[in-house]
């Protein structure tokens, strides 16, 4: 198991945007990705991105056609309106195969970084100091183990962000740590639904009462998209429901200030949980 790293967007200056308008070199295709993503280096930089065309997306039977690219962007304008800071850069703009999202690729894509230092696997009962239990499973090879994540405070962050976007498919890969330890949350395309589908492996702090901190950002973030520029910047990025479920999601949990429960009659965790 990787060393949780301590630190994370806590403490750390805001995200600098980096410019990711510079014409699309693609480089590789990403394979495992369910819809199409194209790793692609910004011409003139050595900076990378992936780039999910719109066209490339595969429909799904509870999300509108062509909108998952928004929901991508979306999530990376309310990590900074709300101070969280966890999400890359990413920007809808056009591409070789036409409009999708463009986010800044973390760390070296020919190198990449261990996925175990915020969700992991552990010999089932065996939770390390430092960790959290979410569930116990088992193994392809019949394995009895137990899926834990770190007790960080950007990791418990990142459980309110998803709350806050409705995330349907918070994965342990779907959770980084750069070089320097600070934490970042990728592939967001099934975010923001109107219906409850919170579905994630960060459930540790499940019921549990919610840090000062983060009343904080769920404050800052309401006080943001009551502004008219951010609700009109959100709605060319999701359907007007979608929008309207974010405020009152905000508003449920500044209400409650408790880390949400799953909600019944939903699977609570990804498959794979990793």
């Amino acid at each position: 198991m990787a060393t949780s790293a301590e630190a994370g967007g806590h403490g750390l200056p805001p995200q600098v945007e980096p410019d990711l308008t510079g014409e699309l070199e693609v480089v590789g295709r990403i394979s495992q990705s369910s819809n199409m993503a194209l790793l692609c280096r910004l011409a003139g930089s050595d900076r990378h991105v992936i780039y999910k065309p719109v066209r490339g997306e595969r429909p799904l039977w509870d999300f509108p056609d062509g909108t998952l690219a928004g929901r991508e962007v979306a999530a990376h304008l309310v990590s900074r309106l709300g101070g969280w800071d966890l999400v890359p850069p990413t920007v809808l703009r056009e591409g070789p195969l036409g409009p999708g999202s463009v986010q800044l690729w973390i760390g070296d894509p020919f190198d990449p970084v261990a996925d175990d230092a915020v969700v992991d696997l552990v010999p089932a009962g065996r939770v390390p100091p430092g960790w959290l239990e979410v569930f116990d499973s088992e193994t392809a090879s019949g394995q009895d183990v137990t899926v834990v994540h770190a007790d960080l405070p950007d990791v418990r962050s990142l459980a309110v962000l998803d709350a806050v976007m409705n995330n349907s498919d918070r994965k342990g890969s779907h959770c980084l740590r750069d070089e320097a330890g600070r934490l970042w949350a990728i592939d967001h395309g099934v975010c923001f639904h109107a219906s409850p589908k919170l579905r994630t492996v960060l459930w540790g702090w499940a019921g549990a009462p919610l840090p000062e901190g983060e009343i904080d950002r769920l404050g800052r973030l309401l006080d943001a998209l009551d502004q008219d520029a951010v609700g009109t910047a959100l709605e060319v990025l999701l359907p007007e429901d979608d929008v309207a479920a974010l405020a009152q999601r905000t508003r449920a949990l500044l209400r409650s200030r408790r880390h949400p429960l799953p909600a019944p009659g939903w699977p609570s965790v990804p498959w794979p949980p990793l």
